[in-house]
């Protein structure tokens, strides 16, 4: 059955994943897949909000036992945890690409690109990221799709769910401020890391966008939502959600954002800790 906080019952759980219910080794702790397992058997439904696109959602399927579904690549995409399929997705046409990639880099031209289309990544030759983007298999050993490194023009030729813009030699705020600054009022600009790395949707898609759709599929109202998050890109789901929380470690406009600063991190299993909360009503 649903859970009650206070005078609302809760029937949705959003959680984001990196920095917040994965370890900082991108571990899933025992308590959280215990946790999660509840919250299902409970009768809330279970959404995984991240940046992440769907090809790096099949080790978090695995960890956490195939549970819930996933609002990934910042909104841009739905995708089935149980059956790791894409449900909906929402991307930047070419023409869109075209543009903002042109005006940052006439006004950045250290920029780099990479795009990512669903299932698929494409980069700049330069692009340069915080981990491997070309490794061969994911961590349960399944094969990846080559990601292909060319010039830009050619990674614009289609559709893409989010655009990532490397500044090198710039703060990560100082960074995201700039693009705003540029392209704001054309697409959507956020960040989930600590790096100068922003990633880019079209206008209107957030992680509160993703995750009221699906809400509204299951009849949801948003009060009856409780969300978790820590970086920049989980503030419009923040303040969306009726119950939001952001874990200990979490970015300052993420604590703004929250209704509640929980007591743990992610390496202290905060996710686990707000589902017992929840669920004990």
């Amino acid at each position: 059955m649903p859970r009650r906080v206070g005078p609302t019952v809760i029937r949705l759980l959003a959680s984001d994943l990196d920095g917040t219910l994965l370890r900082s080794d991108n571990s899933v702790s025992q308590a959280t897949r215990d946790a999660l397992a509840a919250a299902e058997a409970a009768g809330l439904v279970v959404a995984f909000v991240t940046g992440r696109p769907p090809r790096w959602l099949h080790e978090v399927a695995v960890a956490t036992g195939h549970r819930g579904v996933a609002v990934a690549a910042n909104g841009a995409l739905t995708y089935d945890l149980h059956t790791e399929t894409i449900l909906a997705e929402h991307p930047l046409p070419p023409d869109q690409l075209a543009e903002v990639t042109r005006v940052l880099r006439a006004k950045i031209p250290q920029v780099r690109f990479a795009l990512e289309y669903g299932l698929d990544f494409g980069y700049e030759p330069e692009y340069r990221h915080d981990w491997n983007i070309v490794p061969d298999t994911d961590r349960a050993g399944r094969p990846l799709p080559t990601p292909a490194a060319v010039e830009l023009a050619e990674l614009l030729d289609k559709p893409a769910v989010k655009l990532l813009a490397r500044g090198r030699g710039m703060a990560a705020d100082e960074f995201m401020d700039l693009v705003e600054e540029l392209v704001g009022d054309q697409v959507t600009v956020t960040r989930s890391g600590h790096s100068p790395l922003v990633e880019i949707s079209a206008t209107g898609i957030t992680k509160a966008f993703g995750l009221a759709a699906l809400a509204d599929a299951h009849g949801i109202d948003r009060q009856q939502v409780a969300a978790v998050g820590d970086m920049p890109n989980d503030v419009p789901m923040l303040e969306w959600a009726g119950q939001s929380y952001a874990v200990a470690n979490a970015h300052p406009s993420a604590l703004a954002a929250a209704g509640t600063v929980l007591a743990e991190t992610n390496d202290e299993d905060a996710v686990a800790t707000l589902i017992r909360r929840l669920l004990q009503g």
